[in-house]
């Protein structure tokens, strides 16, 4: 369904400037009027660029240093005025409707985790003005474009050229726009909770004094992490649930080792990151092969193609029924230790049954299994944590650098956060084409993960990387990294970003015309 509103006024709140010079020639084409507030309005009449300040068009000031800005009739009212039903009150009161709205809040979350900022600073910092304006738009979405993903911007203006914004489109934005939102008020609830001066009845029950362990043994092990250990495998029955490596039932092959375990373990986690067929080759506790394809049978293939020689002997994990063309494929390809996935068609079986050495798992539907503890034992000791749950939020990415990644280099740059998830620390992802083409893993530094990562996609594969993305699972503390990535073509770099020295390393990605994105969250694997 198309609306055919005509789209006049766009009111303007960016904390993030980054781009803002942009987004307002972008509108200006159009002959939209701009609305902002004064900070932002100080930059647009600066660069010549016509600008309404919002307190002119209210007639009242901006008051207690910035905290109120945008909470007047004029401006909610605007937003929230439905076209027709609201109209002779909006003519009775002067208010003028707002067809676009282009927000994004104060970064609560970027100032929280820095120990410089006092609690009254931090607190400044929770936007007010901005959720209002965001979920005013997104409740009258059939009235107001609501904009919190600067890459919306530009499909939007072609669509505006097209007069083709229809109402499913301005329903997904709103979509969008409450679980930016959501997300936001989660990490400021997350602050208060963590920061409260008494234990919480959150951290009381989640953490212990005490804790009364109840495993059962599932199997003796064929061996430890060495033939000389002895080892056995118990599981939590209270918290089984399908679709885990302990729920799993082997249907052939030899008994399964320790080493077996954890692989495939890791193997079958990283796999659920991924909604498209997917295949994950684990080789001693990393992924040295991932790929998200069309089919099951090209995702192998390119998994298999990032690094056959660390996929010799590898555990090879699956997200979705495992076909015959696939089977065939491993069969010709690889030696193979074990073979895991939630089904596996009945003709695939029979074909496996002439290798009756490879262990064949299957762990049932996939269900969400990462609540609770996690568990690592140490000498005389257990320490504690959460599960990493940790969904890379597309809302939150923070662009650092002057130019902004294509939807490709986005799509990898999600892809390679997704696996560097599960690959231990220091770690360095490149993938092309959601294929990771070269794996830097367990190094004691980042420039020796990069230039491991280098060697494997030089020496071990047939991928061009021009155009490849980089992941990095922390900061990088220094601008070779980047430098070093960019003489193999890399073209768009993911990282939490944090260094002291973030700008030597945007001023790098920059001269190399790579775009960066910060996540503001790193993820480290010990």
């Amino acid at each position: 369904m198309l609306l055919n509103y005509s789209i006049k006024n766009a009111l303007i709140s960016l904390s993030n400037k980054m781009h803002l010079l942009k987004i307002s020639n972008m509108l200006l084409d159009k002959k939209i009027n701009l609305f902002s507030t004064g900070g932002t309005a100080k930059i647009l009449k600066k660069n010549k660029i016509p600008v309404i300040e919002v307190s002119k068009y209210t007639n009242f000031p901006e008051i207690m240093n910035g905290r109120i800005k945008t909470l007047h009739p004029k401006i909610i009212g605007g937003i929230l005025g439905r076209r027709q039903q609201d109209e002779k009150c909006m003519k009775l009161y002067n208010i003028l409707p707002m067809d676009i709205v282009i927000v994004n809040f104060y970064p609560f979350d970027k100032v929280s985790i820095q120990e410089k900022y006092n609690r009254e600073k931090i607190i400044e910092n929770i936007d007010i003005g901005g959720p209002t304006l965001v979920r005013s738009a997104a409740k009258n979405y059939k009235d107001v474009i609501i904009i919190v993903d600067l890459l919306d911007l530009e499909s939007i203006i072609h669509l505006i050229n097209n007069k083709a914004i229809s109402l499913e489109k301005r329903f997904d934005l709103a979509a969008k726009a409450f679980e930016y939102t959501s997300n936001y008020e989660k990490e400021i609830s997350k602050y208060f909770t963590k920061n409260k001066n008494f234990k919480s009845k959150y951290q009381k029950k989640l953490f212990p004094d005490k804790i009364k362990l109840n495993f059962i043994k599932k199997q003796n092990l064929r061996y430890g992490e060495n033939q000389h250990q002895k080892s056995s495998f118990y599981i939590d029955k209270k918290e089984l649930k399908s679709g885990t490596i302990s729920s799993s039932y082997q249907i052939q092959g030899k008994d399964l080792s320790y080493n077996n375990i954890c692989d495939a373990d890791i193997a079958l986690e990283c796999v659920k990151e991924f909604s498209q067929p997917t295949c994950v080759i684990v080789k001693h506790g990393n992924p040295c092969g991932v790929a998200e394809s069309t089919s099951l049978r090209e995702a192998y293939l390119s998994a298999y193609h990032a690094d056959p020689i660390s996929a010799f002997g590898g555990i090879i994990a699956f997200n979705t029924l495992l076909d015959v063309e696939t089977i065939e494929e491993i069969i010709k390809k690889q030696f193979v230790e074990v073979i895991i996935a939630p089904e596996i068609h009945p003709i695939s079986l029979k074909i496996l049954q002439n290798k009756k050495n490879i262990r064949v798992l299957i762990c049932g539907k996939f269900k969400d299994n990462k609540k609770g503890l996690d568990f690592k034992r140490v000498t005389n000791g257990l320490l504690l944590q959460e599960y990493n749950r940790d969904k890379l939020d597309v809302n939150k990415l923070h662009v650092v650098t002057k130019r902004l990644p294509t939807k490709t280099e986005l799509k990898n740059a999600i892809f390679s956060w997704k696996v560097a998830k599960f690959v231990k620390s220091n770690a360095i992802i490149y993938s092309l084409n959601k294929t990771t083409i070269g794996i830097g893993s367990g190094q004691t530094s980042r420039i020796d993960a990069t230039k491991l990562a280098n060697l494997k996609v030089k020496d071990r594969n047939y991928y061009n990387t021009i155009g490849a993305t980089m992941a990095s699972d922390a900061f990088f503390p220094f601008r070779d990294g980047v430098d070093s990535a960019a003489l193999i073509g890399i073209s768009c770099i993911i990282q939490p970003g944090g260094s002291i020295r973030d700008n030597e390393v945007i001023q790098s990605a920059n001269e190399h015309n790579i775009t960066m994105i910060f996540t503001h969250k790193r993820q480290f694997t010990h």
